[in-house]
């Protein structure tokens, strides 16, 4: 049975990812100013912090090249400030999730998963996680499906500062982040390095660095070690996550994953690719 901070992360992460995979949100970024999805993905995710540099971005996202984040950061400060690039993202996700839940975006499960959500994340702590830090202190939006928005992005936001500082125990980089997931899934290389802005050479010198460690043998697949230290990678993610699975308690986990499953599955059909650069599952897989 998986590990029940990982179950909500596994429906959470979709209904947030609206505003990384909709034409709509892209459509919104671009009227904005902000041409080339980077563009929007940086200044859009980053805008609760201000407008914050590239070091800092990259040391808080993690997983991408500096240079990559670079050509987006801090330039786009001067086409947008932060306070609209908030805005920009929840227009953006309005109108994501208006088009790909069509008439679910009105019946009364969403907001009442909303109400789960808001709740679960009254039991986080924003200690060492300054990107749930940042969208906390945004304002809740009033509509049910932007509410409900809102709390995913909030609970993905703080299970992602957690898994960085869970890799950064295990000693690993950004490139040996990705290096290491992919030669434990078997997921295609072309499914994450071009999205994290990683070149052929990066790469490679990734693979030889947890070879030389011991983590990744000549087939290109994780030995024991690699494995038990991907593992313990996972487990502390999902230990660091466990303080909104706790304040909702069992009965109101299973109420709020069985009420955004319709939700989730909807946008898996139309908008989710599996696999994806975030690494979450199918929901079938739960």
């Amino acid at each position: 049975m998986m590990n029940a901070a990982r179950r909500l992360w596994q429906m959470i992460e979709p209904y947030h990812a609206v505003t990384y995979f909709s034409p709509e949100a892209r459509r919104v970024y671009e009227e904005a100013g902000l041409r080339g999805f980077w563009r929007g993905y940086f200044a859009g995710r980053s805008a609760p912090l201000g407008a914050v540099g590239a070091s800092a971005v990259t040391a808080m996202f993690f997983g991408f090249h500096p240079d990559f984040v670079g050509r987006a950061l801090p330039s786009v400060w001067s086409m947008l400030q932060p306070a609209s690039a908030v805005d920009a993202r929840i227009a953006g996700a309005d109108a994501a999730l208006r088009t790909a839940l069509g008439e679910l975006v009105a019946v009364p499960e969403l907001e009442a998963a909303g109400r789960l959500v808001r709740h679960a994340v009254s039991g986080c702590n924003s200690a060492g996680r300054p990107l749930f830090a940042a969208n906390r202190d945004l304002s809740w939006p009033e509509e049910p499906h932007l509410a409900l928005w809102h709390g995913a992005t909030l609970l993905r936001e703080h299970r992602g500062d957690g898994h960085v500082a869970a890799l950064v125990h295990a000693g690993l980089d950004g490139a040996e982040a990705h290096v290491a997931r992919v030669a434990e899934t078997g997921d295609p290389v072309s499914s994450i390095r071009p999205y994290r802005g990683w070149s052929d050479e990066d790469w490679a010198n990734a693979i030889e660095r947890l070879r030389v460690r011991g983590w990744i043998g000549a087939d290109a697949r994780l030995t024991a070690r690699g494995r038990a230290v991907r593992a313990e990678v996972e487990a502390d993610t999902d230990r660091l996550a466990a303080s909104p699975v706790d304040t909702l308690g069992a009965q109101d986990l299973e109420r709020l994953l069985m009420l955004l499953r319709p939700f989730v599955s909807r946008l898996a059909e139309d908008l989710i690719p599996y696999p994806n650069p975030m690494g979450v599952p199918p929901i079938s897989d739960s």
